[in-house]
């Protein structure tokens, strides 16, 4: 059964059992969420920061070189595809 069927037969659970009551909390009861102050936000920031391990010197450029390369070689790619298809284009709608 998939997740559409599941949602159909919700659906239809739903119109054949009677409404029940609702019980949402009415607008006038809801607290307000209370903001963080942008004081408290950069603060927190800073400690998630501290949590993250950040890469070395010798493994920064390890993955330069590598995103360099493949930007090149799939750049290099599309580049010579491109030129294949407008050549044979040519050749066939062209002069």
């Amino acid at each position: 059964m998939n997740r559409q069927s599941k949602r159909l037969m919700a659906k239809q659970e739903k119109r054949e059992r009677p409404a029940a009551p609702s019980k949402k909390p009415s607008p006038q009861k809801r607290e307000k969420k209370k903001r963080t102050s942008a004081r408290q936000f950069l603060k927190e920031v800073r400690q998630e920061l501290k949590k993250v391990q950040w890469p070395t010197r010798k493994e920064l450029i390890g993955y330069t070189i590598v995103v360099f390369t493949s930007v090149v070689v799939l750049t290099t790619y599309v580049f010579g595809l491109d030129y294949i298809f407008s050549k044979l284009v040519l050749k066939l709608f062209g002069n």
